[in-house]
This record gives structure tokens, C-alpha cells and sequence, in this order.
């Protein structure tokens, strides 16, 4: 959640984020009066509490024939006590949804709108053409017996696939040459759980307006994660983060699932929009004065990975209406994928500044030793299943076979051209 003092010290600067957000400042007023009655209720019960622990000192001292009359005021007094300490839960409770309903404060500079509203930074590589007509990512992978579409919606339903041969190989070397890299760049290696409990899935963002894309298994009341974002982002919870030799940094490998509700009729051929795949993300932990050079690293990082695969993209700025409610501000970095004419998401880097970490009671201690202050957290995807779409349509050749970018072949045993098979 936002921080309520600069709720209660900056109100304006709050709905300016919420309306750049697209959403209402009604919100805004809403919490900060449930702030105030939270206050107000805390003051009311810890006033009484220090009349009753005074009553209680006179009822000790008093004479035999005063006491009856005392005791019958310490109960009135400790009723009252109970009341009030009632009404400071249930207004705690209120201020805490209030405040929860606000989401993150963007980063000045972020464009304001919905998700045409975007900025381009910057664009890189000629987007490829060919003296073919091109074929479009499943029907190269169908030709490679890479992909199969036909038997994962036999076996599981629509928007899921088999990848196999060359597919499952390909998925593999993607992952670890991501991996080798956020080595070389002093992330720690993780392989994270991807069910995890609410308060985590909550604490994270992700039950806000886009609850109904999470699958929630009910009998155990835990969430299948859509990214290692989640459990990454409760590894530390609860926890002080010793920031003495700079952020901790991890790289998590996971499966993720996702129900994308609402996107019926999108990207529903081949592997665009699917329910479950693999990816590496990035999580980082730092301080709130460090998180925005720490965002720069990571979009460094997926450019490097993106320009050594021989893929053309763009790196956009994505306006705040479309930044999910944890973001201050994301960067996309979206690929040329041909037989769609247009620039599709790869990556997707997020600096979510200390919304997560209040949520989740992440802290860090200064290095003065002051007070514990939460801390920033940030993620970003190295690798996943959808870049297969972008490697295989913008590197086939006229006979549907598909070259494999040089820094890709020592992950596929020297493998130069994937072949389709007869």
C-alpha cells in the first residue's frame, strides 16, 4: 500500500496518480477518512485504557467501606475499555481496505492514459523482411514438430500445447543461456514454490482488478502464480533485509499459469496467450533511493538478451492507466514478430518502489542505524515461452527451416539450423 503519511502530508499528489491511473480520486478523500477515524479510535481506546490503569491504582489504595463503588466503576471502565478496543479493529480494518483500494504512486515523468497510451523510447534493429512469403510461428513450429496445439487442448483444453523435439529444447536453451547471464550479473538462482498463500498473492498486487486472471485452488485456499514475481516477492516477508552488500538480487525459475479472462478472442492461435508456461524473472530488493537505476539494470539486461538473438524491438513506456496496481512505472520491451506486422511483448520490467514491501513488512535497517524503512522491490522477465514466437518467425528461411542465433547454439549442442521434419 502507499505510505499514509504521504497520504495524510500530500493528498493532491495521490489523486493526481489515481487520475492519471484512470481511476476516481473519490478514493483519495475515502482513505483519508478512514485514516483519520482509525487515529481518532486508537486515541479514544488508549485514553481510556490510561484512565482504567489509574482507576485501578486508586481502587488498590482505597478504604474497605470505598471500594465496592470502585469496583463497580473499574467495571464500567473496563467495558468501555472493550468497546473501544472493538471499534479500533474495526476501524483498523476499514483504513486498511481504504488504503489498499489507492494504488501505487507513479514516477513522475510516466505518461498518463490507458494502454495506447504509451511512450516509445527507443526502437532497435531493422525489422526483418523476406524475399518468402513468411510463415507465422505455429506453422513453423507444426513443421519443426516443435508445437503441438492439437494434442494440448485434447489433453488439457484451449490455450494450452505440448512443446516437444526441438520446441522443448529450444525452451530450454532459453532459460539457461538467461540463467548464465543473471549469474554473470550477481543474481542468486531460484526455483520458487508457484502455489502460494493469499496473503502473499494479496501482498503483491495481484488480487486487485485483474483477481479474475488468477487460477485459486479452493479447497486449499492457495493461488497458482502467473510469475515468480509472487513467491520471490514473499521470500522476505516479515523480515528486516540487511542491505550491506548491496541488493539481493534473484533470479526464479518457474512455471506460471494464468486464466486471462477477458482476453477471448485475442492471440488464440499458437503460443501468444496461453495459460501456462516458463519464464525467468528477475526480483530485486533495494533501497527506495536506489530502485530507479536498479530498473535501468534490468532493462539493460533484456535489451543485451534481445539484441544477441538477433530480434528487432522497441522499448516503451507504459502509461499509467496499464501499469497493474503495484507498478510505478514499467518498461515493455516488445519484438518484431512479422506475420503480425507489429511489435508484441517479451519483457516486462516493473519498479514497484515500497507498495510491496508495506504490504508484505519488508524493511531495511539505514546505514545511520535509524528507524527500519520498508524497502523497494522491482522484477523484470529474462526469458520465456513466448520469445519462441519471435526467434522462429524472424529467423526462418524460405524452407520453413529456422536459424538459430549464434549465442543460442551452445545451449542446443552447436545445433546452426533447426530443420523441419519430413
Amino acid at each position: 500500500m502507499i505510505d499514509p503519511v504521504l497520504l495524510r502530508e500530500n493528498p493532491e499528489l495521490v489523486k493526481r496518480s489515481q487520475v492519471a491511473r484512470g481511476e476516481s480520486p473519490d478514493s483519495v478523500d475515502t482513505a483519508i477518512a478512514a485514516d483519520a477515524a482509525r487515529r481518532a479510535a486508537i486515541t479514544s481506546f488508549e485514553e481510556a485504557r490510561a484512565a482504567q490503569n489509574t482507576h485501578g491504582k486508586l481502587v488498590a489504595k482505597a478504604p474497605k467501606e470505598e471500594k465496592a463503588a470502585l469496583v463497580a466503576q473499574a467495571k464500567e471502565l473496563s467495558e468501555s475499555v472493550k468497546a473501544l478496543q472493538r471499534e479500533v479493529t474495526a476501524a483498523e480494518e476499514a483504513a486498511t481496505e481504504a488504503l489498499a483500494a489507492i494504488e501505487n504512486i507513479v514516477i513522475e515523468g510516466v505518461p498518463a492514459g490507458g494502454e495506447a497510451n504509451f511512450i516509445t523510447l527507443r526502437t532497435h534493429g531493422e525489422v526483418p523482411t523476406f524475399d518468402f512469403a513468411p510463415r507465422d510461428h505455429l506453422e513453423l513450429g507444426e513443421m519443426l514438430d516443435a508445437i503441438d496445439m492439437e494434442r494440448g487442448t485434447k489433453v488439457s483444453g484451449s490455450r494450452f500445447y505440448f512443446l516437444k523435439g526441438i520446441g522443448a529444447r529450444l525452451e530450454l536453451a532459453l532459460m539457461s543461456m538467461a540463467l548464465d547471464r543473471a549469474l554473470v550479473a550477481g543474481f542468486i538462482p531460484m526455483i520458487p514454490p508457484t502455489l502460494v498463500r493469499p496473503e502473499v498473492m494479496r501482498g503483491t498486487g495481484f488480487l486487485g482488478n485483474h483477481a479474475d486472471e488468477v487460477y485459486h485452488l479452493d479447497q486449499e485456499d492457495l493461488y497458482l502464480v502467473g510469475t515468480s514475481e509472487v513467491p520471490l516477492a514473499g521470500y522476505h516477508m516479515d523480515e528486516i533485509i540487511d542491505f550491506a552488500k548491496g541488493p539481493k538480487r534473484y533470479a526464479g525459475w518457474s512455471t506460471c499459469y494464468r486464466s486471462e479472462a477477458g482476453s477471448y478472442g485475442k492471440d488464440t492461435r499458437g503460443i501468444i496467450r496461453v495459460h501456462q508456461f516458463n519464464k525467468l524473472e528477475m526480483f530485486v530488493y533495494t533501497t527506495p533511493e536506489n530502485a530507479e537505476a536498479e530498473h535501468l539494470r534490468l532493462v539493460a539486461l533484456q535489451e543485451q538478451m534481445l539484441q544477441d538473438l538477433g530480434l528487432s524491438y522497441r522499448v516503451i513506456d507504459v502509461a499509467a492507466g496499464d501499469l497493474g496496481s503495484s507498478a510505478a512505472r514499467k518498461y515493455d520491451v516488445e519484438a518484431w514478430v512479422p506475420t503480425q506486422g507489429a511489435y508484441r511483448e517479451l519483457t516486462s520490467t516493473s519498479n514497484c518502489t515500497t507498495y510491496q514491501a508495506r504490504r508484505l513488512e519488508t524493511r531495511y535497517r539505514p546505514e545511520d542505524g535509524g528507524k527500519t524503512q520498508p524497502a523497494a522491490t522491482l522484477n523484470g522477465t529474462l526469458a520465456t515461452t513466448r520469445w519462441i514466437v519471435a526467434i522462429l518467425e524472424t529467423h526462418q528461411r524460405a524452407d520453413g527451416s529456422v536459424t538459430v542465433p549464434e549465442p543460442l547454439r551452445p545451449y542446443l549442442g552447436g545445433l546452426e539450423v533447426m530443420e523441419p521434419i519430413e
